[in-house]
């Protein structure tokens, strides 16, 4: 078994190396993408973040 600085360790790479295959693929969409976040309202930023990290921890609870 594995310890829980490894397995947040582990996540970790896998979100860098995810990040990673979208900027290798497609770098113009990321391009497009940021330009639309630097023009997005924060208060909707900040509720999508919100919703992400709800959801992201409604599956690690799922999963564990």
């Amino acid at each position: 078994l594995r310890t829980m600085s490894q397995q947040l360790l582990i996540g970790l790479c896998l979100v860098i190396i995810f990040e990673g295959l979208l900027l290798f693929a497609a770098p113009r969409a990321w391009q497009r993408f940021a330009l639309e976040l630097a023009q997005a309202d924060p208060n909707r930023l900040r509720a999508a973040g919100g919703i992400a990290i709800i959801i992201g921890m409604l599956l690690l609870q799922a999963a564990v």
